[in-house]
């Protein structure tokens, strides 16, 4: 299950989880996009996407996951891998992109490279 920021948009702001080909959105009732209704969250498909563009992209370092590849790599290497832990580990990659659904929805949002990847792919079948 992969996670969805929402910034802005014809979506309420939040989070949108994507899994199985299926993207589950925030919703406002009675907005007519979507065919399936979980509480106050909606499921549309994922070929659903008919265009996706990225706004920007950056890497962030998480100090959580560098201080456990810094404590690794202390471990096995001793203080030359404390420092290639420190460097290496905790990075990803945000994309931030816009996408447009069918019927003229358009969404603002932010997810980890893997994620947007298999959104842009699925533009493209």
């Amino acid at each position: 299950m992969a996670k969805i920021t929402i910034h802005a948009g014809d979506f309420p702001k939040g989070i949108a989880l994507m899994y199985s080909g299926q993207i589950t959105l925030p919703y406002v009732p009675g907005d007519g996009f979507f065919s399936q209704a979980f509480g106050t969250r909606k499921t549309t498909a994922l070929a659903d996407l008919e265009e996706i563009d990225v706004a920007s992209h950056e890497s962030i370092k998480r100090a959580g996951g560098t201080i456990g590849w810094g404590a690794a790599g202390a471990l096995i290497l001793g203080p030359v891998g404390l420092l290639a832990g420190l460097l290496l580990g905790g990075k990803k990659t945000e994309v931030t992109f816009v996408a447009k659904f069918k019927g003229d929805k358009k969404m603002l949002g932010s997810t980890d490279s893997k994620t947007y990847k298999t959104m842009m792919a699925s533009v493209f079948k």
